[in-house]
């Protein structure tokens, strides 16, 4: 997380790695925004900020007096939003890093086992 980031995006980001990590499943109650506000050490406006971000990317489904719910086929869109993030925004680093120091694709499958 970049520590310049405003609140609500770090909280944002929260909410969406541990739905991608498979905490939150589509159709999934997230928790209310005072808890995640006590869980975070947060201010509840900041955490509904941030929820209303969730509601605006379409990630979220709203049943009043209920809570905030994953909404169908939220976490291949953040999937989706990850991955276009890496290629546009930190493989370029990486990249121009593995080249600097002659670390090759191949180095890297070879690691791995």
């Amino acid at each position: 997380m970049n520590n310049r980031q405003p609140v609500y995006l770090k909280l944002f980001e929260t909410i969406a790695h541990a739905i991608l990590d498979g905490k939150y499943q589509d159709g999934d109650l997230l928790p209310s925004v005072r808890s995640f506000a006590s869980e975070q050490g947060a201010n509840p406006l900041t955490v509904a900020k941030a929820y209303q971000l969730f509601q605006d990317r379409g990630l979220v489904t709203v049943r009043r007096g209920v809570g905030l719910f994953v909404a169908d086929g939220a976490v291949q869109k953040l999937k989706a939003d990850e991955r276009q993030n890496f290629i546009d925004n930190i493989w370029p680093d990486v990249d121009k890093h593995m080249r600097r120091i002659g670390i090759s694709a191949a180095d890297l499958m070879k690691s791995e086992t």
